[in-house]
């Protein structure tokens, strides 16, 4: 955003600047004390809060996960809270996030649209480890990830599936919305090969929009992209040269080109930034889907989580992660003397009593990726939970730690990554996870037994996530992931030097 008064921002503390480690403690603090006052209190007692986040961030799934009703409340106070301390501000004007679509209607953008002219990919294939797996292997791949650990079990039911209907692959009838085309944890490529009409939207970069354009030409499906109003552009590099919108600065117009679109199409988040501006176009993206099933019936909503978060999980991760611990022999006597530092720790040293049993809470918060990443990721899940209570379409899966760029410039997490394996935690290479991901979107849309329908049978909202979730391992390793965080950095180190 290139003018710092335009646009998607969060409200000034007293000294007249924004803190969003101020706000994040208000709106954590705000959903804890709808169900846990207690837990609230600890997190208003935090006096460092980017080094001491991860607690609060903690309590709340803890607090959430004691009923569907708790789980709805701190969806609900905390995305609540964190829009009434964001606005919206044009012109010398501002106004509250959520009202500045109606605010500011006035049409801004066209579009163009690319037609690929390749075949339509008839079936799943999966890039892994340089090669691309079909049919059978992609099957005992899935298999042996759940073996592994690496995977639930119904992330692999969920893509047999698919790989059963082969026919769910012809998405000729299928709109996707995509922010942050660019992203390589999106599902655009896929979503193109297997003949959808994708609605990409990235800021204006000749550069994205190249790839973009060449990627949708080379492909069975379509690419609708957003250009200014009125441009004359006769060439894909015309169209690249031009096309993108900034959806911090340029929210309402954006609402009101999407408006446009036929339905009925799912409105697809895989945004990323740096530090608080993440935390900002987290926000307009859901100040966008927010506007946009309010307005219409045909609109559904889906997320990638990350796995290094907080959950409650099956208890089949947590017998499995109690086995390993079990398992360990000789390497558990000599991890001793580092355990009385807070290394080595178990991943699962006690449950939370719900109504529907003991459930594990798998912590993976990763420090390193700070308390705005933590808030933005966690707006997701609030906007899930409360949508899909609400009636919204809405597909939210736990991605597995993937080596994309974001992650491997933080030197600290590229060497932890490098050695994390050792943990019985695998790190994906993009191709391979933005494709598993994109099939597993596939089966939210097609499958009538998708948890993305409201009307799915749950006993919680979190199990919505539980039962499908790529989390790499994290969730039935042996070791509490922040306990071997440094030690997997230290070989990472050793393995790539």
């Amino acid at each position: 955003m290139t003018d710092p008064d335009t646009g998607v921002d969060l409200v000034p503390g007293p000294d007249g600047r924004v803190s969003t480690t101020a706000i994040a403690k208000a709106v954590v603090g705000a959903a804890l004390g709808t169900v846990d006052p207690e837990a609230a209190s600890r997190a208003a007692a935090v006096r460092e809060w980017r080094k001491d986040y991860l607690a609060p961030y903690r309590d709340l799934v803890v607090a959430g996960t004691r009923s569907a009703d708790a789980a709805d409340a701190v969806a609900r106070t905390g995305l609540a809270e964190l829009h009434a301390r964001s606005v919206f501000r044009r012109g010398g004007e501002e106004v509250p996030l959520l009202e500045a679509c109606d605010r500011f209607p006035e049409p801004a953008l066209g579009s163009v649209t690319i037609r690929g002219d390749a075949a339509r990919d008839p079936g799943l294939s999966l890039p892994f480890h340089g090669r691309r797996l079909f049919a059978a292997d992609v099957r005992h791949r899935l298999d042996a990830w759940v073996h592994e650990g690496v995977v639930e079990r119904g992330l692999a039911t969920s893509i047999h599936t698919v790989l059963d209907h082969p026919d769910w692959l012809d998405l000729s009838d299928v709109t996707v919305v995509v922010l942050g085309a660019g992203a390589e944890m999106g599902p655009l490529r896929s979503l193109l090969r297997w003949g959808a009409h994708v609605v990409a939207l990235d800021l204006p970069r000749p550069e994205v929009w190249q790839r973009v354009i060449a990627t949708a030409r080379a492909s069975a499906g379509r690419l609708t992209v957003p250009v200014p109003l009125g441009s004359d552009v006769q060439s894909d590099e015309a169209v690249a040269a031009v096309a993108g919108v900034d959806l911090v600065a340029q929210l309402p117009e954006v609402r009101t080109w999407l408006a446009g679109i036929d339905g009925p199409f799912t409105l697809g988040t895989y945004t990323y930034a740096d530090g608080a501006a993440h935390v900002r176009v987290a926000l307009a993206a859901d100040a966008l889907g927010e506007a946009l099933t309010r307005g219409r019936d045909d609109v559904g909503l889906a997320f990638l989580a990350t796995p290094t978060d907080v959950y409650a999980v099956t208890p089949g991760a947590v017998e499995e992660s109690r086995r390993r611990w079990d398992a360990r022999g000789l390497s558990g006597v000599a991890q001793l003397p580092l355990r009385a530092v807070g290394r080595f720790a178990p991943n699962y040293p006690s449950t939370v009593a719900t109504e529907r049993g003991e459930v594990g809470i798998a912590d993976c918060l990763v420090p390193q990726q700070g308390p705005n990443y933590a808030l933005a990721k966690r707006l997701q899940r609030w906007r899930a939970t409360q949508s899909r209570r609400d009636g919204v379409w809405t597909s939210l899966n736990v991605a597995p730690a993937t080596r994309t760029r974001s992650v491997v410039k933080n030197r600290a997490l590229a060497a932890a990554y490098a050695g994390a394996h050792r943990f019985g935690v695998e790190v994906f290479e993009p191709s391979t996870s933005n494709t598993l991901m994109a099939a597993l979107l596939v089966h939210d849309l097609r499958s009538p037994e998708s948890v993305a329908r409201p009307d799915a049978v749950l006993a919680h909202p979190d199990d919505a996530w539980a039962r499908q979730a790529a989390h790499g391992g994290l969730w039935r390793s042996a070791y509490a992931p922040r306990s071997v965080l440094g030690i997997a950095a230290a070989l990472g180190v050793l393995t790539r030097g």
